[in-house]
């Protein structure tokens, strides 16, 4: 069966009609609204909105102490429904809130950072590193393009290198498949390669509507196709092993999108697929979007730490790092070349 939200909206002002969308779809009917947003917006949020009895929760952080308080919250002020509105981090606490409240959650976007946007994911950051929990996707979703457009450059549009690291994935899946019997979901798949292929091929600026729709509508696939497949398969391979171990070695370098677009360059560099990683690393320079370990603010010794480090992050995951499985002089001679060859 395919999983889906019941509503997706993705235009300028799309943040005005919640409201109504909550009422039209009996998502909230009588009870109380929580809008959780970051730390840095709400009183106009509020306004705006004019949801009678909404109450807006302030998420200081994308961690899991504070989507389980949040839950606490929700559970305990008997709300009905809640609206996440932000960014990825405030989307995914929202998420894992709704889920443990056992409430329906609106994903409202304010940018296209990652393909959570529709995803039965959550990552939340805990004492120990990254986790990513299993939640019920949200009921429906809108991207609201013009606040899209207003956010700084890097957090608007990094999604960008996360849907195009489904290639990635994707061709990890079937390698696992090929190597180790691993089974794959053909419509997962479809699904997945489809929402990268669009992004990778889609022409105009990144701030405009067109180009903007296509990435909002790519990203929610992506996301679905994790609901198809049950797990985060045809999204996340060596890429995101990368991407999760430099968030643990080296928190703080990057944002989720440019480190999966990294990600996903490097392993398409490590099959030998050339032509592949021209037409990824060409989308990636024409968005401004990082390449190199450089461009990160890692040096190469660093990136090539947490390529040697990325398996551990997901045990059990098959990709071309594992396949490989390259000793550390191999791995130093390999992110040089690398470096080489996508430095320009």
């Amino acid at each position: 069966m395919l999983a889906a939200p019941l509503f997706i909206d993705v235009r300028a002002g799309a943040v005005a009609g919640l409201g109504t969308l909550l009422s039209d779809l009996q998502i909230a009917r009588s009870g109380r609204v929580a809008v959780a947003v970051g730390p840095s917006q709400g009183d106009a949020i509020r306004d705006e909105l004019r949801i009678d009895g909404a109450e807006v929760l302030r998420i200081p952080d994308g961690s899991l102490a504070s989507a389980v308080e949040l839950g606490q919250r929700l559970r305990s002020g008997q709300f009905e429904a809640i609206a996440g509105i932000g960014g990825g981090k405030t989307i995914d606490v929202a998420k894992f809130a709704a889920h443990m409240a056992g409430i329906p959650m609106v994903a409202v976007t304010t940018s296209l950072g990652h393909d959570g946007i529709a995803s039965p994911v959550s990552t939340l950051r805990h004492e120990s590193g990254t986790g990513s929990y299993g939640v019920v996707m949200p009921t429906a979703v809108l991207v609201d393009l013009d606040r899209v457009r207003s956010a700084p450059a890097a957090l608007s549009t990094a999604g960008i290198g996360d849907v195009i690291s489904d290639l990635s994935a994707v061709a990890d899946w079937e390698l696992a498949a090929a190597e180790v019997g691993e089974q794959i979901d053909g419509l997962a798949v479809a699904m997945a390669r489809s929402a990268a292929l669009v992004v990778l091929h889609q022409p105009g600026p990144a701030r405009g509507d067109e180009f903007l729709t296509v990435l909002a509508e790519s990203l929610i696939m992506s996301g679905m196709s994790m609901a198809v497949a049950g797990s985060s398969r045809p999204a996340s391979g060596g890429d995101h092993e990368i991407m999760h171990a430099v968030n643990e070695l080296f928190p703080g370098t990057a944002s989720h999108g440019e480190l999966a677009g990294v990600g996903a360059l490097f392993c398409t560099f490590l099959r030998g697929d050339d032509a592949k990683a021209e037409l990824i690393s060409a989308c990636l320079r024409r968005h401004g979007l990082p390449r190199t370990p450089a461009d990160l603010g890692l040096s190469d010794a660093d990136f090539a730490k947490a390529v040697a480090y990325a398996p551990r992050t997901r045990p059990g995951r098959y990709t071309i790092l594992e396949h490989l499985d390259l000793s550390e002089p191999q791995l130093t001679d390999r992110v040089s070349a690398y470096v080489k060859t996508f430095t320009a």
